[in-house]
C-alpha cells in the first residue's frame, strides 16, 4: 500500500512513519552535504587568505562562512532528530526559509569572486568556483517542484546532479607557512567519499597539516586501496555506491589483516542508530558533517597517536615471540622436548627414575691419531659434518640425543617418553650409522671406522647443572654401553645379551662369546648383523 499524501503544509502524517523518518534522515544528509562543501572550502580560503591577503578578501571570505553556518543552523533546526522523530517535519516553510539565506550566500561569494579576480588570485578563484558549485547544488534540490512530495513519502535516494568535476589534487602542495607548523604526529589516510568536492577537501586539508593522503569513491576502491598499501587511518563516508560505509566497515573489521587500522566514520548522517551501528561494528569515532576543523586534526591525531603505539605494541610482542621461538629452538637443541615443557612449566629438579632403556654409544676409531695429521679446523669440521648427519638420524629414527664428549656420541631411546620398541629404534640408528660413515668416507676420501655398543635397563636420567644445565644419564646401564662399545669390533655394533634378547625376533645377531668388561667381569655379548 502507498503512503498517504502529505497535509498541505507539507508536515509529514503519523501514518507510514518509519519509512518517512528513514527519508528525512536522508534528506538531511542531502541538504548538508553541499553546506559541508561551502562551510569547508570557506574555512580553508580564510586559512590561506590570512596568510597571505588581501585583507579586504579575508572580510568577504568570513562573511560567506558566516552566512553558510546560518543556512546549516536553520537546516539543523527544522530537520532536527527530534522533529523527524515526532513526524513534525514542515518541508515547504523550510524551502522558503532557506531561499533567502542561499541567495545571499550566492551575493557574497560572487563578491568574492571579483576582488580575487581583480588580484589575480587564481587558486582562490577555483575554491571559490567550487563553492558556488556546491551552492547551486543545494538550490536544485530545494527547488526541485516535487520536493515536498518526495522527501514526505519517497525514501529512495535523491542525486544532487551529476559530480563536480573536480581538479586532481597533488599530495605535496601544502603551504609552506604552515608545513612548520604541521604536528609532530604523521602517516598515511584514506579518504573515502563518493562527493569529488567533499574527498578533495579534506584530502587539501589533511596534506596541508602534514598527513600522505589517498582518496577513494567507494567502499571497493576503498578495500582495494587498503590490500595494496599500508593506511594508518581510514576517513569514511556512510552513504555511497557500489558499496556504503556500513558494509564497508564490516568487511574491513572481519579481515584479520586490515582490523588494526583504525577507521573514522564521517558523515553527514548523524542519527543515533548509525552511531550506534557503526561503533558496535568497530569505528574509531563517528564525526558529523560539516566538521569543526580544529576538533578533527586533533581527533586524528589522538587516533594516529593509538594507532602508532599498537603498531608498536604489535611489533614488540612479534620480536617476542620470535626470541621466544628462538630460546625454544636453543632449548630443544640442548634438551629433550618433553624436558623442555617441564622445565618451562616451572619444575625446579627434574630427576626420573627409568625402569627400562637402551643406550648406545659411538666412537671413532683411532681418532686421536687422525686428529694428530689434521689442522684443528679441519678436524672440528669433519667432526662436524658426521655428527650432523648422525643427529638427522637420530631425529628420524627417534631416538634422543644426550651428548657428544670428543669424538664419542651416546643416545638413548625410551627416555624420557617411554617407548616399548626402544631396543629396535637403537638398533635402527646403529646400522644405519654404518651407512653414514660409508657415505662421508666416499665424500670426504677417507677411511674412518667406528664402534658401537648398545645395552637395556634401567638407568635415572635427569638435569645437572644451574647455568650451563644439561640433561645426562646414570646407572649400569650407561657404563656397561660404554664398556660394550669401547671392547667392540670397527664396523660391527655390540650389543648385550639384555638388547639381544629384544632384537632377536627383528634382527640378525651372532652370539661373540664372554666378553671382559672394565669394573664388570666378563658379560655375554652379541654382534649385530642386520635386520632379519
Amino acid at each position: 500500500m502507498s503512503d498517504p499524501a502529505p497535509g498541505a503544509s507539507g508536515q509529514v502524517p503519523s501514518s507510514g512513519l518509519l519509512s518517512r523518518q528513514e527519508t528525512l534522515k536522508r534528506l538531511r544528509h542531502d541538504l548538508r552535504t553541499p553546506l559541508n562543501q561551502i562551510i569547508g572550502y570557506s574555512e580553508m580560503l580564510i586559512e590561506a587568505v590570512a596568510e597571505s591577503g588581501p585583507s579586504v578578501l579575508l572580510d568577504d571570505l568570513q562573511r560567506l562562512l558566516n552566512q553558510g553556518n546560518e543556512i546549516l543552523g536553520l537546516l539543523n533546526e527544522a530537520l532536527s532528530q527530534r522533529k523527524i522523530e515526532t513526524g513534525s517535519v514542515e518541508l515547504s516553510p523550510l524551502r522558503h526559509r532557506l531561499a533567502s539565506p542561499l541567495s545571499g550566500l550566492l551575493g557574497l561569494r560572487d563578491i568574492c569572486e571579483e576582488t580575487a579576480r581583480n588580484h589575480a588570485l587564481a587558486e582562490v578563484l577555483a575554491d571559490l568556483a567550487k563553492i558556488g558549485l556546491a551552492a547551486h547544488n543545494l538550490r536544485k534540490l530545494l527547488e526541485k517542484e516535487n520536493f515536498t512530495q518526495r522527501y514526505a513519502i519517497d525514501p529512495s535516494p535523491l542525486s544532487t546532479g551529476p559530480a563536480a568535476t573536480v581538479a586532481p589534487f597533488a599530495v605535496g602542495s601544502r603551504n609552506p607557512v604552515t608545513d612548520g607548523q604541521a604536528q609532530a604526529i604523521t602517516g598515511r589516510i584514506l579518504v573515502v567519499d563518493d562527493e569529488p568536492l567533499n574527498r578533495e577537501m579534506l584530502m587539501r586539508r589533511l596534506d596541508k597539516i602534514g598527513f600522505s593522503v589517498s582518496g577513494a569513491e567507494h567502499g571497493a576502491a576503498a578495500l582495494e586501496s587498503l590490500s595494496r598499501e599500508p593506511f594508518d587511518l581510514v576517513l569514511l563516508d556512510i552513504l555511497m555506491p557500489v558499496m556504503d560505509g556500513f558494509q564497508t566497515l564490516e568487511r574491513l573489521k572481519r579481515d584479520p589483516k586490515l582490523r588494526h587500522i583504525p577507521v573514522v566514520m564521517l558523515t553527514a548522517l548523524d542519527e543515533v542508530e548509525s552511531t550506534v551501528r557503526c561503533i558496535e561494528a568497530g569505528a574509531e569515532d563517528y564525526i558529523p558533517k560539516p566538521f569543526n576543523p580544529v576538533v578533527l586534526q586533533a581527533r586524528i591525531g589522538a587516533y594516529m597517536e593509538r594507532k602508532r603505539l599498537r603498531d608498536q605494541e604489535r611489533a614488540f610482542l612479534a620480536q617476542l615471540q620470535a626470541e621466544r621461538a628462538k630460546s625454544e629452538r636453543l632449548l630443544l637443541n640442548i634438551l629433550p622436548k618433553a624436558i623442555g615443557e617441564r622445565l618451562k612449566a616451572g619444575e625446579q629438579t627434574i630427576v626420573d627414575a627409568v625402569p627400562e632403556a637402551t643406550v648406545l654409544f659411538a666412537d671413532i676409531v683411532g681418532f686421536t691419531r687422525i686428529a694428530a695429521t689434521l689442522a684443528p679446523a679441519q678436524t672440528v669440521a669433519l667432526l662436524n659434518e658426521i655428527f650432523s648427519d648422525f643427529d638427522q638420524l637420530a631425529e628420524q629414527t627417534g631416538v634422543e640425543k644426550v651428548k657428544t664428549i670428543g669424538d664419542s656420541y651416546m643416545v638413548v631411546c625410551g627416555v624420557p617418553i617411554p617407548l616399548a620398541d626402544h631396543a629396535i629404534r637403537c638398533a635402527d640408528m646403529a646400522l644405519q650409522m654404518l651407512d653414514v660413515i660409508d657415505k662421508f668416507n666416499r665424500r670426504n676420501g677417507l677411511r674412518w671406522t667406528i664402534r658401537i655398543g648398545m645395552h637395556s635397563g634401567p638407568l635415572v636420567a635427569g638435569i645437572i647443572g644451574y647455568k650451563k644445565f644439561a640433561y645426562d644419564l646414570w646407572g649400569d646401564t650407561v657404563n656397561i654401553a660404554s664398556r660394550l662399545e669401547s671392547h667392540g669390533e670397527p664396523g660391527v655394533p655390540q650389543v648385550s645379551a639384555a638388547t639381544a634378547e629384544k632384537l632377536s625376533s627383528h634382527y640378525l645377531l651372532e652370539q661373540r662369546g664372554m666378553v671382559e668388561l672394565k669394573n664388570r667381569g666378563e658379560m655375554m655379548a652379541y654382534r649385530l648383523l642386520g635386520k632379519a
